[in-house]
């Protein structure tokens, strides 16, 4: 797979996946797109910018930042192939009857209203330039309700039904619209959080971003709309 000329938007791509998501199609010859809140978490993760990689700070929950990032990706690089829609955030540990407007709402803003917002600036390029694809991350666990996790398999389950929606939508107009549904991902942070799990039995960042790469290349062409389960090695 090569993603030589292409242009990938990598949202939350300070993070411990977007890392992973970032180098991987710079690996493959993209011209990257790196977005999250502060552009010192960005060149800290990925350098200072260069002639193939653009950083941009940007906070998503905010309409015009996400129009300001897709204009920015077409100034520098003249085109946007593929959007990664990696931010994301996990809470849990409430019933639903008592769940906070707070953790409510900071779910649905991370998981889905960034996801929209970013969707709403880039997918006119794509529908302009006759093609494109997008890649969203839902869960694992999503796929049905989850004692103590009400507010987020929700907001993860709803990832999964815009994708479908997009995908149904788009599939005519050449943008394949996938999602991955993860486990628990081998970060330091849930390392710290489950220091009696096994992380050997989680999914590493870097096979997850290859899931996410093989939906976004020409090789995945005849997929729309799959939500593809990644539960590790074992």
């Amino acid at each position: 797979m090569s993603f030589g000329n292409r242009t990938v938007i990598v949202t939350g791509a300070a993070g411990n996946l977007g890392k992973a998501v970032g180098q991987a199609f710079a690996e493959l010859g993209a011209n990257l797109v790196l977005v999250d809140l502060k552009r010192e978490a960005l060149e800290n993760a990925f350098g200072p910018e260069s002639d193939r990689r653009l950083v941009v700070p940007a906070n998503l929950l905010q309409t015009a930042d996400a129009t300001a990032l897709a204009q920015a990706a077409l100034a520098c690089f003249g085109r946007i192939d593929v959007l990664c829609n990696i931010t994301g955030g996990f809470r849990m540990g409430e019933t639903v009857h008592e769940t906070s407007d707070e953790n409510w709402n900071f779910l649905f803003d991370i998981n889905t209203r960034t996801l929209l917002h970013a969707v709403r600036a880039v997918v006119p390029h794509m529908l302009a330039a006759g093609g494109g694809k997008i890649v969203n991350v839902g869960a694992f666990a999503a796929q049905k309700g989850v004692a103590q996790m009400g507010a987020y398999t929700a907001s993860k389950s709803t990832v999964i039904r815009m994708t479908e929606a997009m995908a149904a939508e788009l599939r005519e107009k050449n943008i394949n619209v996938n999602c991955v549904l993860p486990t628990i991902i081998d970060t330091p942070e849930n390392r710290s959080a489950m220091p009696k799990a096994n992380p050997a039995k989680w999914v590493a960042p870097a096979d997850l971003a290859n899931v996410i790469v093989f939906l976004a290349s020409d090789a995945a062409r005849a997929v729309h709309g799959a939500a593809v389960p990644v539960t590790g090695l074992s």
